[in-house]
């Protein structure tokens, strides 16, 4: 069984980030459509029972959810040792940090694709770097720590900011993740050339900051490296296209209308939002999910003549 399970609380957002969605957002889910925060913890807590160690909260944006606190608060109940953790682009965090970890969050990952405030806007069409900012110094200062910094990597707008982003994880003590731009993009627009192979990133930095790399106790889908001089931070590369690390992954994910995916780019979906309220019992839901986690794929095909793209966009999905 999997024992990493992301759950997107919402499909809204408050940006409107290209290689995500267009500019005018996409239809949201009727507030019926979303699973109840008792929904969230029932099937949490079965997933738990069934293996489940870690929990990523994700959207759309989670902190637009409003009653994100007490979903927290009702799933660290399910068991004190779990990592909770929460995936956000750190626009509210500035007044949430505290509130969460308050509640048991025990850390966040904040996507920021841009230090540079024109292309941060132009990449996300809000003009926001410094609440994004602001909301990293929050997540520290509510110990809502080790924080992550997740960058999506686009060839020719992007891509020579590697460096830049080493400094801000030598300077704050996160971890950067650099992720390839991968084809889930509401617009279609995604292309092979505009992916940058984790790869050449690696080289940039290492051409300013040689690195070594970290000890990791557990599989995970970032290549993680220090700093050779000890400084701070790491940095950690996604290689989603170019290095696809498929016959690891443990990740399963619940969509916020209820869908069980077993691979980010699965072209079928298991519905237990249906049979739930339709009166299942936990027997019945587990048996969806272990029949579904069996016919999880080999994997995604991404560059292959055969590869066929997910039905719904990242933000539908859950990031």
């Amino acid at each position: 069984m999997a024992t990493d399970l992301r759950v997107s609380l919402i499909d809204r957002c408050n940006f409107r980030c290209t290689y995500c969605m267009p500019a005018e957002g996409l239809p949201w889910l009727a507030r019926d459509d979303v699973l109840r925060a008792e929904e969230v913890e029932r099937l949490a807590r079965l997933l738990v029972r069934l293996g489940v160690r870690e929990i990523k909260l994700t959207g759309g944006e989670p902190t637009v959810r409003p009653d994100l606190a007490f979903v927290v608060a009702r799933l660290r109940a399910i068991d004190p040792e779990i990592d909770l953790s929460l995936t956000t682009n750190g626009y509210l965090l500035d007044r949430l940090a505290g509130p969460l970890a308050e509640a048991g969050l025990d850390r966040v990952t904040i996507s920021c694709d841009s230090l540079l405030r024109h292309r941060f806007a132009e990449m996300t069409r809000r003009d926001a770097l410094d609440r994004v900012l602001a909301g990293v110094d929050a997540a520290r200062a509510a110990d809502l720590t080790p924080i992550k910094v997740n960058c999506v990597v686009i060839g020719g707008t992007n891509d020579r900011e590697a460096v830049a982003f080493a400094e801000l994880a030598r300077r704050t003590g996160a971890e950067v993740r650099f992720i390839e731009f991968m084809p889930l993009d509401a617009d279609e627009r995604w292309s092979g050339d505009r992916v940058v192979p984790s790869a050449t990133l690696r080289r940039r930095i290492e051409a300013v900051f040689p690195l070594r790399p970290a000890d990791r106790l557990a599989p995970q889908p970032a290549q993680v490296y220090r700093f050779a001089d000890g400084a701070p931070g790491s940095v950690g590369f996604v290689s989603s296209v170019t290095e696809p690390f498929c016959d690891t992954c443990n990740r399963i994910r619940i969509t916020a209308d209820g869908q069980f995916r077993s691979c980010l780019f699965a072209t079928e979906e298991t519905d237990l939002r249906g049979p739930m309220r339709s009166g299942a019992d936990d027997g019945d839901l587990e048996r969806l999910i272990r029949t579904a986690v069996a016919g999880k794929w080999a994997g995604h095909r991404i560059g292959r003549a055969d590869f066929v793209r997910p039905g719904r966009s990242m933000s539908m999905i859950g990031g």
